[in-house]
């Protein structure tokens, strides 16, 4: 299926929406594939310092050297981060800060999909953990190293699954496991039922994420550090074979077939990179949602409103701590 999909939509990005990233770091979480793989690969050939987020496996030892390959000049550092781990992410935090004396840009691009309902070590929903949270903890470890950069940029990915009922507290609680359960098989073929609502939250929670950041950083006057926003359309990645794997979605559905690459998934994330126009909030993806080229979208009034903000801000707040801006 993949074979008969062309990118279309890589080059002109590149070419209308790119800089020099020579001389700057850029961290990743979720390279070993997908697009936080061809975010990679394109900082890396525009000059960045790409640190790769990826917990431990053999898929990073592979795609690591993928990167190398295609990339034979490009500066990689893979550093172990297990987002289903609070204390992994803290660790790769504190590996960041030891190696690095600046952070130009973070990418929060990492997620899983419509998984079962169970819990993470820390005894959180597996999704929202690893979607969510942990990318509140990276962000605000890392936020120190990012306002001594001339410009930073935090990049969060959402999704077309954004849109929908507002964010709930109690998916922000210890409770994984006890979330609704996992739903029918049918349910899960035609994307609703109690997996699709997590997933939903937490592609919300992103969004939330950045603009209840804005906020907090136009109310302290700082200007260095953009908050922006991306999501893939409809795009083949790993993202669909391992909920697939997991009974969440059938990866070879009619559905399926009007996807784009995983590099034209890329697209809005790599704008929201390197775009040298970008302002604080801006958001890119495809106008007709699935696919298409990332142009800049119109946040839609949920992800800003201050509902969602805060129940976001204050859940995330309560699981990792306090962020200060």
């Amino acid at each position: 299926m993949t074979n008969q999909i062309k990118t279309l939509h890589l080059e002109k990005t590149l070419a209308d929406h790119s800089q020099d990233m020579s001389g700057k770091v850029v961290a990743i979480t979720g390279t070993t594939s997908g697009t936080g793989w061809v975010c990679a690969r394109e900082v890396a050939k525009k000059g960045a310092t790409v640190v790769l987020l990826n917990r431990t496996s053999e898929r990073a030892e592979k795609s690591l050297a993928q990167l190398q390959e295609e990339v034979p000049n490009g500066s990689f550092d893979w550093i172990p981060c297990d987002l289903q781990s609070f204390d992994s992410v803290r660790n790769a935090a504190n590996a960041i800060k030891e190696k690095y004396d600046v952070v130009d840009v973070l990418v929060n691009n990492a997620g899983v999909m419509a998984l079962k309902d169970q819990a993470t070590s820390d005894g959180y929903d597996v999704q929202i953990q690893t979607n969510v949270l942990s990318h509140f903890l990276i962000t605000k470890e890392l936020y120190p190293l990012m306002k001594k950069s001339e410009q930073a940029r935090i990049v969060n990915h959402t999704s077309m699954a954004r849109l929908g009922p507002p964010l709930e507290q109690e998916y922000f609680e210890a409770k994984g496991g006890n979330l609704g359960g996992d739903g029918t098989e049918e349910e899960n073929q035609s994307f609703r039922g109690p997996r699709w609502m997590r997933y939903h939250q937490t592609k919300l929670a992103n969004a939330a994420f950045t603009y209840g950041l804005k906020k907090k950083l136009e109310e302290a006057n700082v200007t260095n550090v953009l908050p922006l926003l991306a999501h893939p359309g409809l795009a083949l990645t790993n993202l669909q074979v391992t909920t697939a794997a997991d009974g969440g979605m059938d990866g070879n559905s009619e559905f399926m077939q009007q996807a784009q690459t995983a590099e034209d998934g890329a697209t809005g994330i790599i704008r929201a990179v390197m775009d040298p126009a970008s302002k604080p909030g801006d958001f890119y993806g495809p106008t007709a949602g699935w696919k298409g080229f990332p142009d800049l979208l119109p946040p839609e009034e949920l992800l800003y409103d201050d509902a969602n903000v805060k129940i976001n801000w204050e859940g995330c707040e309560k699981a990792v701590g306090e962020f200060q801006v």
